[in-house]
């Protein structure tokens, strides 16, 4: 497996990424054991985890995650091999995440999620801490348009206390670089100006969702990934699935995510089925499976740095890991009929 250059760093990770959200809730901990060993196995040297996993986020399921790889790391004596990212919750009123308190991402905050996130991983240091989402209010996970509006009332806490906090930590030797996850063109350019400033380390990674039905980290971030050198850590490669084909027209199979858990709002817009017929027709019709097709195209996207993919049983895994990460021109070529007509339907 390949090997891509993490932003401006000394770090090179794998160009797959093992996702692990599903473990400590749809996944036990032998299964993400086996997950992680066979990833490892495959060449994978990146693994992605946030303190808020499992998802879904409830208080009984906090920090289940981070626990289960701090367990594999200490069994396996390999914590030397893996490039380990974590996230910190942006703002949020869930009681859980700062025993009642509001959770921001100021100083006071920052120290105490990343000394938690350390202890649950078993490790002394952090190689990529990410900001999950952004301080300043705003409706990534609620608004379904997905577009801007002024909320009104404070901001959020200044770009330069947080880059202030993570400098600090960068020092200590806790956390070895940042990066940003669900941010705006607005909000990397703005951690890019303070790092020029002075506030703390510079922007390294964005990770946003991104994938056949969800292309608009095209428009605006990947200018920044090129000519920044901070490249996309794409999540949701599949759509969360959907582009498997198993929830079409509603389906519902047994012990799937979206049978179990009522998360599917992104993908339940007009437009959706039809955009997911066609890729699986162009996928069949040059002999693929149409997870071959998603993650190849996400994989081979100039501006990508890693694909994160996950999956809740080690057969799923296996699947994933056998896509190719390259298409040819011409498949590329009708993708890109197909998004002209189809579009983003899923932001």
């Amino acid at each position: 497996m390949q090997q891509r250059p993490l932003g401006r760093t000394d770090l090179r990770v794998s160009e797959i990424c093992l996702g692990t959200m599903t473990y400590g809730e749809q996944t036990g901990e032998a299964d993400a054991f086996a997950q992680m060993d066979y990833a490892v196995a495959k060449g994978v040297n990146f693994l992605d985890t946030a303190e808020l996993y499992a998802i879904p986020p409830r208080a009984e399921t906090y920090g289940a995650t981070e626990t289960i790889i701090g367990k594999w790391l200490r069994a396996r004596g390999n914590r030397e091999k893996i490039v380990l990212a974590t996230k910190i919750v942006g703002r949020s009123t869930a009681h859980w995440y700062r025993n009642g308190e509001t959770a921001r991402l100021d100083r006071k905050n920052i120290f105490y999620a990343v000394e938690n996130s350390l202890k649950r991983l078993q490790t002394d240091y952090i190689d990529l801490y990410q900001l999950h989402w952004p301080d300043r209010p705003m409706d990534l996970f609620q608004d379904l348009s997905n577009s801007y509006r002024d909320h009104g009332g404070p901001d959020g806490v200044s770009f330069e206390e947080t880059l202030s906090a993570l400098g600090e930590l960068v020092k200590q030797g806790k956390i070895r670089h940042f990066g940003v996850s669900n941010e705006t063109p607005w909000g990397v350019g703005q951690f890019l100006r303070g790092a020029e400033a002075g506030a703390g380390p510079r922007l390294v990674s964005i990770q946003n969702a991104y994938n056949l039905l969800n292309r608009q980290f095209e428009i605006g971030l990947a200018e920044f990934a090129f000519r920044e050198q901070v490249g996309l850590l794409a999540y949701s490669p599949l759509g969360q699935g959907v582009l498997t084909g198993k929830y079409l027209h509603g389906a519902r199979p047994e012990g799937a995510r979206f049978t179990l858990f009522a998360r599917a709002q992104r993908y339940q817009k007009p437009g959706v089925d039809e955009a997911i017929e066609d890729y699986m027709g162009l996928a069949r019709e040059f002999g693929l499976h149409p997870v071959h097709l998603a993650l190849a195209f996400v994989t081979s996207r100039p501006f990508v740095t890693a694909n994160i993919i996950g999956a809740t049983t080690l057969d799923q895994l296996k699947l994933i890991l056998d896509a190719p990460h390259k298409l040819d021109r011409e498949i590329a070529r009708r993708i890109d009929a197909i998004h002209q007509i189809r579009g983003n339907p899923s932001p």
